[in-house]
């Protein structure tokens, strides 16, 4: 049998109402994947109509990768070629603008191949997986992420004394430029971190990594890290039990959960350090099987 993926339920809510929701998801019968736009932090929106430059490179990617992926498609081949043309569509809009304005979005995806599975991604993004024997994995791009997101945001918290009146960090002047500084390092020698763009050599440093599925098949998630502060920051679930909730009360019954610990548990972040009180957060729930 060929391996598939099947979709059991997805979902993206936007973290803010009036705000507009940087996720996207897409899915076709070879893969799956979530895209997380980065918050802007240029002076300005260039591209329209998609509510945020954010949104519309994780538009732009979805929507082309939704129709260019299949089982025998290189990942890197396909990501190379959407961001050539949205770095075109961008600079032709935009003109040259500081490399802090540059769109750009991490990215979670599983592809089934003729003979198996492969995890692919940039940023920080993941993916938890719950075998049917019981074993569980969690794969992320860059390791360490969370841990290092949690302690720059405690930074940012102490100094301010929360996340701030407008419930974003970026509200504080300091903080900007700090964000400014490390977003204009990203995708370049310089920096640590790899995401997806308009920077098309940023693919070279896509993760990608066999995913074996172990007898009878597995069930994942894909998620952005919204979903993922359930177990990364407030410590609600393990990998494993984060599928089994998922599959047992569907994914608004997590999502639910997340915002509560983020509206009325901790709003300014003074116990759990963050950017933001709430973030844009999506996910899918996949069923693997070998």
């Amino acid at each position: 049998m060929t391996p598939r993926i099947t979709v059991l339920q997805s979902l993206s809510d936007a973290g803010k109402e009036g705000r507009a929701n940087e996720d996207r998801l897409g899915h076709n019968e070879a893969c799956a994947f979530v895209f997380d736009g980065a918050t802007g932090l240029g002076d300005r929106q260039f591209m329209q109509d998609f509510g945020s430059d954010a949104a519309w490179i994780a538009e732009f990617a979805s929507t082309r990768l939704a129709k260019r992926l299949g089982r025998t498609s290189d990942p890197k081949t396909e990501l190379r070629t959407i961001s050539e043309k949205a770095r075109e569509a961008f600079v032709t809009v935009a003109g040259e603008q500081p490399r802090y304005a540059w769109p750009l979005c991490s990215l979670t995806a599983l592809q089934a191949t003729e003979t198996g599975f492969v995890y692919f991604g940039l940023g920080d993004s993941c993916l938890y997986i719950l075998h049917d024997d019981g074993r569980s994995d969690f794969v992320i791009p860059i390791p360490g992420a969370y841990e290092w997101e949690q302690h720059q945001a405690a930074e940012h918290i102490a100094r301010v004394g929360g996340i701030g009146a407008a419930a974003i960090a970026t509200s504080d002047p300091t903080t900007f430029e700090k964000l400014r500084e490390g977003r204009a390092k990203q995708n370049t020698p310089e920096g640590s971190t790899w995401t997806f763009g308009i920077v098309p050599d940023a693919v070279d440093h896509l993760a990608i990594v066999d995913v074996p599925i172990h007898s009878g098949g597995a069930t994942a998630i894909l998620c952005s890290d919204g979903l993922a502060d359930l177990v990364a920051l407030y410590k609600l679930y393990t990998p494993e039990t984060l599928v089994q909730r998922a599959v047992t009360a569907g994914l608004q019954s997590l999502i639910s959960e997340l915002r509560h610990m983020e509206r009325d548990v901790d709003p300014d972040g003074l116990k759990y350090p963050r950017y933001k009180q709430s973030d844009d957060t999506t996910a899918i729930l996949l069923r693997l099987k070998p």
